[in-house]
């Protein structure tokens, strides 16, 4: 049987068992659908609280500092520890595996940062502080104390609601302080003092120069220190490194965590995706589990089909009809199935995860995230069930004397 003969015949034989072949290629078509949404769904719940969590900061860790709990180098426990930046270049010298050891305090709402000794703007990369408009400030500004101010978007509007904040002043505690730009809108799930929309950003040697009597006393007193490391990998070598260095530096033991509480995103970011993929992995069990049961219909189906056909297969057999060639119709048969049921089942459910993708998405879900690998894995699944659901017959009768199959009742 030429090829062209073989196509034929395929699309005779399936258009004329119109509705067995329609509910094999839904059950193939709804068990790809059932994966692919199963699997987006437990992506774009990852994806979207994995943005969410970035936006607080990337691979950062905040060093706040406390009281002593225990006894180091004759010093009594409960000792205050402070913090200054006078102490950083030591702290940057002694912790190699860390990329930036940076300065941070405060004053009522107004957070003020400023990197101490690098020569880029990291603050605003590791705080996930985006420009919307004008700029962040910069190391000039920085060393020479100026008073400029970078503005949350929610403070810009309640301050400028309707006009151009660029080039206006601030005052804080009638001190001005002129706008050089305003952050970018984004959504945060954990703050230590509140939400950086609503807060105004100045550099920390500003504040240390026009409130010299802000706690921490000590003119050089820091609230805390942001630290990252060079790389992921180099996370844990970086935060021993800086607790050990803070103890020397201010004499406490590096076991106390009382004294440098440390509040690690790395760590929360890696439970948290651990937590996620095991939600994505239960997610995807159900998905397979409704795949599996999808399967037995195919399974189904396919059987009660090729043993329908058992007095063709004698028909063809009798008129001298190779067995290989009989198997290879089923098999094309079979294979174009799967191939239509399984490309419409993926359209279907790509389509749906892009309408769906156009509604508003609560904040920590980035909608439906569907994955080619799941689809493809699904498809193979279906189509190996459906092959070996109709091979499997259709060897047994290809192979029983003509005679015999000519006899066969569908249902006897």
């Amino acid at each position: 049987m030429v090829l062209r003969d073989l196509i034929r015949d395929v699309f005779h034989t399936l258009w004329a068992h119109k509705l067995r072949t329609a509910l094999t290629m839904f059950g193939i078509a709804w068990g790809v659908i059932s994966i692919v949404l199963m699997v987006a769904a437990g992506e774009g719940l990852r994806e979207g609280q994995a943005k969410v969590a970035q936006n607080f900061g990337r691979d950062v860790m905040i060093i706040f500092a406390g009281r002593t709990s225990l006894q180091a180098g004759g010093a009594r426990a409960g000792r205050r520890i402070e913090f200054l930046d006078t102490d950083l270049d030591q702290l940057a010298r002694e912790s190699p595996d860390c990329q930036w050891v940076l300065p941070e305090v405060g004053q009522s709402n107004v957070r003020l940062h400023s990197n101490y000794n690098a020569s880029a703007q990291p603050i605003a990369d590791v705080r996930s502080v985006d420009v919307g408009e004008g700029r962040f400030y910069n190391w000039d500004d920085v060393n020479e104390g100026r008073r400029v101010a970078f503005l949350g978007t929610e403070v810009r509007k309640q301050l400028f609601a309707g006009r151009n904040a660029i080039g206006e002043n601030v005052y804080l505690d009638d001190i001005p302080y002129k706008v050089i730009g305003v952050m970018k809108a984004k959504d945060q799930d954990s703050s230590y003092d509140g939400f950086d929309v609503n807060k105004i950003f100045i550099p920390y040697t500003a504040i240390h120069n026009d409130f010299p009597n802000r706690p921490p006393a000590k003119p050089h007193g820091l609230d805390r220190l942001l630290v990252t490391p060079k790389s992921v990998g180099q996370h844990t070598a970086c935060k021993n490194e800086i607790i050990a260095s803070l103890a020397q530096v201010y004499n406490f033991d590096r076991h106390d965590t009382e004294a440098a509480n440390v509040w690690d995103t790395i760590e929360e970011a890696q439970a948290f995706e651990a937590m996620t993929n095991g939600m994505k992995a239960f997610l995807g069990a159900v998905g397979f589990t409704t795949l599996f049961l999808g399967g037995l219909g195919v399974m189904n189906v396919m059987l009660v089909a090729v043993r329908e056909r058992t007095r063709e297969i004698g028909v063809r057999k009798a008129v001298g009809a190779q067995a290989s060639s009989i198997m290879m119709q089923f098999f094309v048969e079979t294979i174009i199935v799967v191939l239509v049921s399984g490309g419409l089942g993926m359209a279907i459910s790509f389509g749906f995860c892009a309408l769906f993708n156009l509604m508003p998405m609560p904040q920590y879900f980035a909608g439906l995230q569907p994955t080619w690998q799941s689809a493809l894995l699904s498809i193979a699944l279906l189509g190996t069930v459906a092959v070996l659901a109709a091979m499997y017959p259709a060897r047994q009768a290809a192979r029983i004397d003509p005679i015999e199959a000519l006899r066969y009742e569908a249902g006897g």
